[in-house]
């Protein structure tokens, strides 16, 4: 890629995200949102999580794991369980990092 290229793909990519971004910004006055979408974008934040974090927890090197032992299935069960008991974001960081390096360090999973 020459520079002249360079310089027309980042004030591209550079205008789309002014864009989008400012999109909800322009409008006077509110845009109408259906309840339904509404209701929907209350679980985006979610759903993002979650497209990030199982394919991370499942996979190895672009492929599903093909063992039981592997230090991430057991810490994001400890720490699913630790978020439905105690409902704590730092509990449930704490106790899947322990669970994590206990059998990383200590079984060498």
């Amino acid at each position: 890629m020459g520079a002249g290229e360079a310089v027309v793909a980042i004030l591209g990519l550079g205008l789309i995200t002014v864009v989008t971004r400012a999109f909800f910004l322009l409008p006077e006055r509110e845009l109408p949102i259906p309840v339904w979408l509404r209701e929907a974008l209350r679980y985006a934040p979610l759903a993002a999580l979650v497209a990030v974090i199982v394919p991370e927890v499942i996979m190895s090197n672009g492929h599903l794991i093909q063992t039981w032992q592997d230090a991430r299935l057991y810490a994001a069960a400890a720490g699913g369980l630790w978020y439905w008991w105690r409902r704590g974001i730092l509990g449930t960081i704490v106790c899947g990092t322990a669970v994590l390096l206990a059998l990383r360090f200590g079984l060498g999973w």
